[in-house]
């Protein structure tokens, strides 16, 4: 009878439909046992815990497994950026979106529409209907489609 492991793909794919299924909870448990069992986890592992906590509306949580990809020392994509800008407009907190906008820039990571748009939604949510439209400027300046 053979048996097999855990490894980092088993893993991935676990937190991957969590998130799908819009099972935060259970995507940050697979994570955290991922941890426990030192199970590496990599860009695929943080991007599918950030996600389902963008979609559960855990906006801290989803910026906490952000700066703890950043620890372990893997860059964040525009999937990471997205995510993470996504969850900060749904918690209503339009300055971090803004700020990870700009992070992102700084990073040279490519801007893209959902990173864009969620970050004017943010704007436009909390009333600062200013900065969405400079944020529509800078879309356009970077041609990124609305």
């Amino acid at each position: 009878q053979s048996r097999v492991g855990a490894n980092n793909i088993t893993f991935n794919a676990a937190i991957s439909a969590c998130e799908k299924g819009g099972q935060w909870e259970k995507a940050v448990h697979l994570f955290s046992v991922m941890q426990e069992t030192s199970v590496e986890s990599d860009m695929i592992s943080f991007n599918a815990a950030i996600s389902s906590c963008e979609k559960g509306s855990e906006w801290e949580r989803a910026l906490l497994f952000f700066v703890l990809m950043a620890q372990s020392r893997l860059e964040p994509n525009r999937i990471s950026y997205s995510a993470a800008i996504s969850s900060c407009e749904k918690g209503g907190n339009w300055l971090k979106a803004l700020r990870l906008l700009h992070i992102m820039v700084q990073s040279n990571v490519e801007l893209d529409t959902i990173s864009c748009n969620a970050a004017i939604s943010a704007c436009e949510k909390s009333t600062e209907w200013e900065k969405s439209i400079q944020l529509h400027k800078v879309m356009a300046q970077s041609e990124v489609e609305a």
